[in-house]
């Protein structure tokens, strides 16, 4: 079931991920599993390979998405992801870019 985004508790996450991350299905995978937890955000790939995505919604929702960034999709290799907080600006649906 998914959380308002107007909930008590909203954060804002940025997340670049590194390593084998683009061509292995990292995005959509990403973006299902944001919408099916009710977050808003984003998800895009970079030039230089790595994936970029922004979470916002429930603190245990974005954390679950930021441990699952760890590891990504099945043919994913990631090597590194950085964490960035945000100020929250209640963005409605996920989408890929």
């Amino acid at each position: 079931m998914s959380t308002p985004l107007s909930a008590p508790g909203g954060v804002r996450r940025r997340v670049v991920v590194d390593g084998l991350v683009q061509g292995v299905g990292f995005r959509a995978s990403c973006a299902r599993r944001a919408t099916d937890a009710g977050l808003g955000g984003w998800v895009r790939n970079l030039p230089d390979g790595r994936v970029e995505a922004v979470f916002e919604g429930p603190a245990w929702a974005v954390e679950a998405i930021v441990d699952w960034c760890r590891q990504g999709p099945p043919l994913a290799r990631v090597t590194r992801v950085t964490l960035a907080d945000e100020p929250a600006v209640h963005e409605l649906g996920f989408t890929v870019r």
